[in-house]
């Protein structure tokens, strides 16, 4: 039985790229590990990891001085951490988190051969780091899935009663499902998440493209109507399975997932379901002080216009009220486009940072397109 499930596994969902796209060197004097073939930065540790089932897996960890929350993050089944190296400090620098990245067994320069079991051991041997080393908490501990990464990383969160969120990109709802429309699982399936994720007892936020051509949308949006906690979804219109991180949208919605984590009192044990006001579409350009200073406006006119009819005694009375009009009209229009700066301000810093993390991405080389494809298939 497991003979046939690793089988079906190796055929269709792991594709390591060929060679690595880098290198891990020992740095002479200090034993420190170094990846090559990226831009290497301070703030960046590289690891390698044992797991239970006897592989060592290489992984790195992002710090941000900022962070309150780690993130770990399963990726895509074409992809390796070179690849996913400056995704990774552009996510932890954006979302003001930690995070850390691992090669599954048989990817990168980590050791052993890529199946479902190993990558269950592999995401283990993550976690375990970050609490061991780095004394993260559960409940301060964010899961992240892309696509085939959705398997570990949904099977990991269905064990862990504290977990703090989800998120699932591009995710599966088993890997039988992606090439076959089947109704129910089959005991030979892998990654079957349509079954766990009924378990999980976090918060979790699903996003997908309209568009993907590999994973079908629907996988997707069953696997958010079977969540517990639900959070807003995040459909990308025109989005496939592996250009995600191109939209605006995308890094803007996650932003508002973890600021809305952040600030939730939510505990696993005894909690009440996840809402949260930042589900609902906020105007970000009311800037209050508007309102408020039209009504002052008003108010002044009206006491201006019966105060007139008893001051105006002569010609000259007359003229000065006129000029008082003109100049209140004039502070009324000003204060109305101070107004409007102050709305526009900050939604132009925030659109300038994601234009910014767009054409970053761009330049990067997220995933494989045809990632989830055997070869002759047709999905």
């Amino acid at each position: 039985m497991g003979a046939v499930t690793s089988s079906m596994a190796a055929k269709f969902a792991f594709f390591p790229p060929n060679p690595p796209s880098y290198g891990v060197l020992v740095e002479e004097g200090t034993g420190r590990l170094r990846m090559t073939e990226v831009n290497e930065r301070d703030n960046v540790d590289v690891l390698r990891l044992g797991t239970k089932r006897g592989t060592q897996i290489v992984a790195v960890y992002v710090r941000n001085p900022a962070a309150s929350m780690t993130l770990l993050y399963s990726h895509g089944n074409a992809a390796d951490l070179g690849q996913m190296y400056d995704l990774f400090s552009e996510l932890s620098l954006h979302l003001r988190v930690n995070l850390m990245g691992y090669d599954y067994s048989g990817y990168g320069q980590s050791t052993g051969k890529p199946s479902e079991q190993n990558t269950y051991a592999d995401i283990e041997a993550a976690y375990r780091c970050l609490e061991e080393k780095y004394g993260a908490k559960e409940e301060d501990i964010i899961l992240y899935g892309q696509s085939v990464g959705s398997g570990p990383t949904l099977d990991l969160a269905s064990r862990l009663s504290r977990l703090r969120a989800v998120v699932l990109h591009s995710p599966i709802l088993s890997g039988l499902r992606v090439m076959y429309p089947v109704k129910r699982t089959f005991w030979f399936d892998i990654y079957k998440n349509i079954d766990k994720i009924p378990l999980v007892r976090c918060p979790v936020l699903v996003i997908h493209g309209t568009a993907d051509d590999v994973v079908d949308c629907s996988h997707g949006k069953q696997l958010w109507e079977l969540c517990k906690e639900k959070y807003e979804p995040l459909w990308v219109k025109g989005g496939n399975h592996c250009d995600l991180e191109l939209y605006p949208e995308y890094i803007k919605h996650l932003k508002k997932f973890i600021s809305a984590i952040e600030k939730s009192a939510h505990l696993k044990n005894g909690s009440v379901p996840f809402t949260d006001n930042m589900d609902k579409p906020r105007n970000s350009t009311d800037c209050r002080p508007r309102p408020s200073a039209d009504q002052r406006e008003r108010s002044r006119l009206s006491t201006d216009q019966r105060e007139n009819p008893r001051t105006s005694t002569d010609h000259r009375e007359k003229s000065r009220a006129s000029v008082d009009k003109k100049e209140k009209t004039r502070r009324s229009v000003e204060q109305a486009d101070k107004a409007n700066n102050c709305a526009t301000e900050q939604p132009e810093k925030a659109r300038n940072s994601i234009d910014r993390f767009g054409e970053m991405m761009r330049s990067a080389v997220l995933c494989n397109i045809d990632c989830f494809k055997p070869v002759g298939a047709k999905v």
